[in-house]
């Protein structure tokens, strides 16, 4: 494990005041943040995203919890092992193996996008690790046939998606503010979505990510088969009610695999959760450690 490290001059300290770590896991070299003390939250972002997007929950939450942020291979600030595919299933290995480097005994993973399969992958691995779970707009099973998914993984999948992506940024110029639908992001946020995709060749991890909504993988059905073994577990499931990716039905999902759940709904908040509603989280998460987490 290494300590601090250095980053690119174009991440501003004043949006992002926080100490970058780097590890070299598993041929990768991860970025990741780990900021204050107390029971580890496991941060884990989607697509096209990186930890920046925890900038506030991590402001918000460090007096009281460990917060750890990771960027997965080829996004943020962390760099992929030749050969890399820049799959879930990969990145799940990677976030595991970072958690064991770690040696996180006890975390409570907080997954939503494409952090729900890749995070829930890994706490159903380790579930003897983990007390509890924060879910927000995500889902954890298959959803090829279900036509919205099948939709917009054609769409930004497939070879007019690739194409768009590596020319124009798609995924970042047009799904960012689409799904922050509370504020409109800055110019100086923008352009911290858009800095660690600045070339053609460094956009493929987010086409990567759209194709595999429809796949039929042996991965997500892992997922979704290692869900019994959380099942048990107090989760909080904190919901942008205005995600036209990720909607009600599969709220109820969520709610049916996790009876011991606790629901906060986050009214006008789209499918970026984590920038339409930080406080509104952090309220959530620590009112709900405090009823489920161990005595202190």
């Amino acid at each position: 494990m290494s300590a601090a490290g250095s980053r690119p001059d174009w991440v501003d300290a004043r949006l992002f005041p926080f100490t970058s770590h780097y590890a070299d896991v598993a041929g990768c070299r991860i970025h990741y943040l780990d900021e204050g003390q107390g029971p580890a939250l496991l941060l884990l972002h989607g697509n096209p995203t990186w930890s920046f997007l925890y900038r506030h929950l991590v402001t918000a939450l460090r007096d009281r919890f460990r917060c750890i942020a990771p960027d997965y291979p080829g996004f943020g600030l962390s760099t992929a092992r030749s050969g890399y595919g820049f799959t879930p299933a990969e990145h799940a290995d990677v976030v595991g193996a970072l958690v064991d480097a770690l040696q996180l005994d006890d975390f409570v993973p907080f997954v939503q996008d494409w952090g729900g399969p890749i995070g829930l992958a890994v706490a159903a691995r380790r579930a003897e690790r983990v007390p509890g779970v924060v879910i927000g707009n995500t889902f954890a099973w298959p959803v090829a046939g279900v036509w919205h998914f099948e939709w917009f993984s054609r769409l930004f999948g497939g070879p007019l998606g690739r194409v768009a992506a590596r020319r124009a940024n798609v995924v970042v110029n047009l799904l960012i503010p689409a799904g922050t639908r509370r504020r409109q992001l800055t110019r100086a946020e923008m352009a911290h979505y858009r800095r660690p995709l600045a070339t053609p060749a460094a956009r493929q991890p987010t086409s990567v990510f759209a194709r595999e909504v429809r796949a039929r993988s042996p991965f997500l059905a892992e997922v979704e088969a290692g869900l019994a073994r959380l099942g048990d577990k107090p989760a909080l499931i904190v919901w942008g009610d205005r995600d036209i990716a990720f909607r009600r039905v599969e709220r109820r999902r969520f709610e049916q695999l996790f009876p011991r759940h606790t629901v906060v709904e986050l009214v006008g908040a789209g499918h970026f959760i984590q920038e339409d509603a930080p406080d509104e989280i952090a309220a959530a998460l620590r009112a709900w450690w405090g009823q489920h987490g161990p005595p202190t």
